[in-house]
């Protein structure tokens, strides 16, 4: 199986990396990805208040759903910004569309790992908030261009994530959230694509 721990930790919804601006700031992603690898290592010593990740579940089915979380929220942080400050009436609706849908996302992806006791991270990654950050200094037609196409290519990289993961995860439920899933985000690569074609005619 085609490893994920070979991806960036915010790749899944696969986005494209950024150097951290913020040294400071704490990253959670890498937080619950540690913490997930000492549940999976337990041996049975471990105190009985940090119950084992299943068997079920491999190293990379564990790493895709922390980098989904991370991406999933960074794309409804971009979501509700694009709402904010989008200059189209089509970006502005993109943006609602995320925030909407990865947020459903999010809450399926929550009730999933609870089942398998798989950490997720409370905030979004330092490399991911310098993506919204950067987003944020733009404005006008600026922000709708950056937006759109950090969208699809966001979303070319998440899909080829989702279907290795439903093709070739360990855990059946993980997998059947990559599988389900895959429609939407075929759908919002779709939709991103429209509205980059539109923004190449203004």
């Amino acid at each position: 199986m085609k490893s994920l721990s070979n991806y960036c930790a915010v790749t899944v919804l696969a986005l494209s990396c950024f150097s951290c601006g913020n040294s400071n700031q704490q990253d959670t992603t890498k937080d619950a990805k540690d913490s997930n690898m000492v549940k999976m290592d337990s041996t049975g010593t471990t105190a009985q208040t940090t119950p084992s990740i299943p068997a079920s579940v491999s190293k990379d089915d564990a790493t895709f759903v922390v980098n989904t979380a991370n991406a999933g929220m960074t794309e409804v942080a971009a979501g509700q910004l694009a709402q904010q400050k989008g200059m189209g009436k089509d970006v502005k609706a993109y943006g609602s569309m995320m925030e909407k849908d990865h947020t459903a996302a999010a809450d399926k992806l929550k009730a999933v790992a609870a089942s398998k006791n798989i950490t997720l991270p409370p905030a979004i990654a330092p490399e991911m908030q310098k993506n919204i950050d950067d987003l944020q200094k733009k404005d006008g037609k600026d922000f709708d261009k950056a937006y759109i196409s950090m969208m699809v290519d966001d979303h070319k990289k998440v899909i080829s994530l989702f279907e290795d993961e439903a093709k070739n995860g360990s855990d059946a439920d993980i997998k059947a959230f990559a599988s389900s899933t895959l429609p939407t985000l075929r759908h919002h690569l779709e939709e991103a694509q429209k509205c980059e074609k539109m923004e190449k005619k203004m």
